[in-house]
């Protein structure tokens, strides 16, 4: 009888690849299980401390990168440029709402997608989906789409070297909250630039005063900075998961923080089963079909101890359903002992695509979902605890609108995606603007 950590083995697991060698993806996930960690215990550990706080209303919890990584993306300057855009988005917070900010990046991991549909066909051409670099190749052709098992090894190696540069940026001093200002350097000029750069100045001169009087800054050189991603894969996400030495559990050390899909959060599934039983805290996207009882059972499941920080629901509602389907789930999480983090991912539910075959989404959308999100929870009087956004720090064109009026001619002039649609560096700024000022009304 299988049980603990493989009883996923005995449900259905949605989503998976359809492997064409089965002993070669044995292979690689056991070289991978003989890999080091990507993350610590003890890192997991001060994440759910945090997310606790944000639960509270004592903090708020910024979860922001790329719809779906790629090994080619792993660059320096393009994970540099993400990082810098995510930081700019955390002073934004942390300054207009004087709130802590719990900082997460959709990154070193997320290189999986799930998918509508296992195969993709093109001019009477049929061939598997694309469902990330970690997978196969997003070139049509009969080789690039084959299922590779060596690229689970390889998506370990490049989310390895990410969360090098992650670790040298945030603890090296590039964070330092003194060198705000540099964190704009290398980005196009525009008007959420020049607001920030006002901002920017502002907390120079707070800074400036804080060391005239004394005050010892060595807290604002580094900044902690967590990675998230959907576990979706169980070749990867099982052999990535060991036993902690401190406490004899079970982490899933691919990542400090991983999700589970609206696509895989059935309750009798695999991946429900499988983070029931680690210890990292975990999240659960939900749409606007969620009724409180679906609810309620993924957090007997999730759950079972009610414990601070363990779960988070990121709700992916539209933004013409939001303000209809949420304050029912929120009503039923206010009359229950549980106490969850909500998060709002204005993205996934607001996806459309242009007569010239773009997937894209309008920014009016995003914003006008993420004032659903607060003003549900002021009707009904819980916590809104945070956002998640896909983003990147590059300036391509692949949501409409924003102060920069892009169109769906100019969608054309630089979508690099090549799954969902990003919010550019400027789109990012003006949200995080947003979110400071719907934080500061929450409060007052």
């Amino acid at each position: 009888m299988i049980d603990g950590l493989d009883y996923w083995r005995t449900l259905e697991a949605k989503q998976q690849p359809q492997w064409p060698d089965r002993a070669a993806v044995e292979e690689a996930s056991a070289q991978i299980s003989k890999l080091p960690p990507l993350v610590f215990a003890g890192e997991v550990d001060t994440l759910r401390e945090r997310l606790a706080d944000a639960a509270a209303g004592r903090a708020f919890l910024l979860q922001g990168g790329d719809c779906a990584e790629t090994f080619a993306g792993a660059t320096a300057d393009q994970i540099r440029n993400r990082i810098k855009t995510v930081l700019q988005m955390a002073v934004v917070l942390t300054y207009g709402a004087s709130m802590p900010v719990i900082k997460m990046g959709r990154m070193a991991g997320q290189f999986a997608k799930p998918r509508s549909s296992d195969s993709e066909t093109r001019n009477g051409v049929t061939l598997p989906a694309y469902r990330g670099d970690i997978v196969n190749g997003y070139d049509f052709t009969p080789e690039s789409r084959t299922a590779d098992p060596a690229r689970l090894v390889a998506g370990y190696h490049t989310s390895a070297s990410t969360l090098n540069l992650i670790r040298a940026f945030t603890q090296g001093g590039f964070a330092d909250l003194r060198e705000v200002h540099h964190w704009n350097k290398g980005f196009t000029s525009n008007p959420a630039n020049a607001r920030y750069e006002d901002l920017a100045r502002e907390i120079d001169r707070a800074i400036r005063f804080m060391i005239a009087c004394g005050a010892d800054f060595e807290a604002l050189k580094r900044t902690e900075f967590y990675t998230a991603h959907e576990a979706l894969l169980f070749d990867y996400e099982r052999p990535m998961t060991r036993i902690d030495s401190r406490t004899g559990t079970p982490y899933n050390t691919s990542s400090h923080f991983q999700w589970i899909g609206e696509r895989t959060r059935n309750l009798d599934g695999a991946h429900v089963d499988f983070l029931s039983r680690v210890r990292n805290p975990i999240g659960v996207k939900i749409g606007p079909s969620t009724s409180p009882d679906d609810m309620l059972r993924l957090i007997d499941k999730l759950d079972p101890n009610r414990e601070p920080g363990r779960l988070t629901f990121i709700t992916r509602m539209g933004a013409g359903k939001i303000r209809d389907a949420l304050p029912p789930l929120l009503e039923a999480i206010k009359a229950s002992d549980a106490t969850p983090l909500w998060v709002t991912d204005p993205m996934h539910g607001n996806g459309l695509t242009t007569p010239n075959g773009y997937k894209t989404r309008r920014f009016d959308d995003v914003v006008d979902e993420v004032k659903g999100f607060f003003e549900s929870h002021r009707a009904v009087g819980t916590h809104p605890g945070g956002i998640h956004v896909e983003l990147t720090g590059d300036d391509v064109t692949e949501c409409l609108g924003g102060s920069e009026h892009i169109d769906e001619h100019t969608l054309e002039t630089r979508y690099e995606s090549l799954c969902d649609p990003r919010l550019n560096h400027m789109q990012s700024l003006e949200l995080a603007f947003l979110v400071a000022e719907e934080l500061r009304n929450a409060k007052s």
